[in-house]
């Protein structure tokens, strides 16, 4: 059977409400895909080359998928996922002349890489093959492998799982990951970006270990501690055994678990109390700029302004050190988005988006 002529396919950014920086310690998290997304729109070749033009961001690539593809530098996502795909048993048997775009912010904290990858695992699968898995859970799980696993860095699969499924999610994390669609219907988001690039690796890989040695403590002073449940005032217990840091680390990270908690309740409801979930947001943020540390002055300025422009509660988004932040402003979103501006940020209003598209002609 041929392959399409013309195929497109998409796929969203996304918000961490709840859980910032604890799905990579098998702790929960709510995330809500959005409205920003990365597409890719192709029209098929009379041989097998993928010819790919980035014109968002002034580059291309020509990739003959016959071989292991050697890749040009680290982060080469384009050619991960092709030799990603390529163990699993695709084989790349007919080219396309490729257009990608997209208006998610790059290297912000939205999942940009992840929902680029989502949506290319997706066009390689639906173009190549009738009988290979494209389900937005393998896709999702084979856009991590590409990203996160073929380059041995740091980072949960939050992001894979909620730009390929869509909607409001509560992913957990620990051992085999499962996603529970949340019937809440949330409404007035507006996502704002401190145009101040983020460096991930560095910012999650020192979250990670300044964490292990905090719960290394804990372990051997309290007798069966869990990050899962043991009570953040217990934890406070091994504090003075515990480098400034490390107090700070377990603090944040056990009051953050406990609002993700309370979150998943309130979400449970189609109709929540969004005052309530806005207080939660406005507290994890404080604890992700305070003991977490991942906030800046600028994003800190950007949440301000949010509350005093009616936003019901703001957090900062993503891994952290620069990037985005968000308010929830039901009503007010064009009010918030003017004072996010006002301090310097860039605001996109945004809504919740189903998760991968695919496109077939």
């Amino acid at each position: 059977m041929l392959p399409p002529d013309r195929l497109a396919t998409s796929a969203p950014g996304r918000l961490c409400l709840f859980g910032e920086h604890q799905d990579f310690l098998g702790l929960p998290v709510i995330a809500l895909a959005v409205t920003r997304e990365i597409a890719f729109m192709g029209a098929r070749r009379e041989d097998s080359l993928f010819s790919i033009d980035l014109p968002d961001i002034d580059d291309r690539d020509e990739i003959d998928p016959g071989n292991e593809l050697t890749y040009r530098h680290r982060r080469d996502y384009l050619r991960s996922a092709v030799n990603v795909l390529r163990r699993e048993g695709l084989r790349c048997r007919y080219g396309y002349d490729i257009t990608v775009r997209g208006n998610i912010p790059i290297n912000a904290g939205c999942g940009s890489s992840s929902a680029m990858l989502n949506a290319w695992i997706a066009f390689l699968a639906v173009s190549q093959s009738d009988a290979f898995p494209r389900d937005p859970v393998t896709v999702a799980r084979l856009a991590h492998r590409a990203e996160v696993i073929e380059f041995n860095e740091p980072g949960g699969m939050m992001d894979h799982y909620t730009s390929a499924l869509g909607g409001l999610l509560h992913i957990r994390t620990e051992g085999e990951i499962e996603c529970t669609r949340l019937p809440a219907m949330l409404e007035g988001f507006v996502l704002g970006d401190s145009l101040t690039p983020k460096d991930t690796t560095t910012t999650l890989a020192r979250s990670r270990q300044a964490m292990a040695r905090a719960v290394a403590v804990a372990r051997q002073e309290i007798n069966g501690f869990s990050i899962h449940e043991t009570p953040v005032e217990d934890a406070r217990g091994v504090f003075a055994n515990l480098e400034v840091r490390g107090q700070e680390m377990l603090e944040g990270n056990l009051i953050n678990r406990d609002l993700c908690v309370a979150a998943r309740r309130l979400l449970g409801a189609e109709d929540p109390d969004v005052a309530e979930i806005g207080r939660l947001l406005q507290e994890h943020h404080e604890q992700l700029s305070r003991n977490i540390q991942i906030s800046t002055e600028k994003i800190d300025r950007m949440v301000e302004a949010a509350l005093a422009a009616g936003a019901l509660g703001a957090k900062i988004n993503g891994s952290g050190g620069g990037g985005c932040m968000f308010a929830l402003a039901p009503g007010r979103q064009e009010q918030v988005a003017a004072a996010i501006e006002s301090a310097g940020g860039k605001a996109y209003i945004v809504e919740s988006h189903p998760g991968l598209t695919v496109t077939v002609e």
